[in-house]
């Protein structure tokens, strides 16, 4: 009797009167601007071509011409390449004296710094060793509305932040 309760709970009443049953979708669907910078990235780390590194997203090329077209170059042979460095803006995670935030960063300097930043973090906290944060001494992320976000070294506050268990290596990516 209880299943058949929950049968009918999980389901969604037609006009005809029968049920039909609700499929959960578990998978994780990333947004479209996520889904280009994983794009980008496979083509400048595999040099895979456009049509396959979209494929493999689950986007399609014309998204990507229209999300990260300044990124993208012709060759000779008419094919698209990815260029060296870019301005396209990605939603990153940044860890702060209050926790972590989202912000808008703009470039691949930008998101490659905050990347090796978050790595070094990731060492500290398995490690103890400061080394691989004392390069970011200084150093600093600049969100696209010019506000400047400084990379934090003190470890008495990464451990404030590791131990109040706010600072997490899911995705350096912002839960969009």
């Amino acid at each position: 009797m209880n299943r058949k309760r929950e049968q009918i709970e999980n389901s969604k009443r037609m006009k005809n009167g029968k049920t039909k049953r609700r499929v959960s979708k578990k998978k994780r669907v990333l947004p479209a601007a996520q889904k280009v910078t994983k794009v980008l990235a496979r083509m400048r780390a595999e040099g895979t071509s456009l049509r396959t590194a979209a494929r493999d997203a689950h986007v399609s090329p014309r998204t990507v011409l229209k999300k990260a077209a300044s990124a993208l170059k012709k060759n000779k042979s008419k094919r698209y390449s990815v260029k060296t460095s870019d301005q396209v803006v990605r939603t990153l995670m940044i860890p702060t004296g209050g926790g972590p935030e989202e912000i808008n960063v703009r470039g691949l300097k930008q998101a490659s710094l905050l990347g090796s930043y978050w790595s070094g973090l990731h060492k500290y906290y398995e490690t103890g060793k400061t080394a691989a944060l004392r390069k970011f001494e200084g150093e600093y992320i600049t969100a696209v509305g010019g506000k400047k976000y400084p990379l934090i070294t003190d470890t008495e506050i990464l451990d404030r932040l590791g131990s109040a268990g706010v600072v997490s290596f899911e995705s350096l990516y912002a839960r969009s």
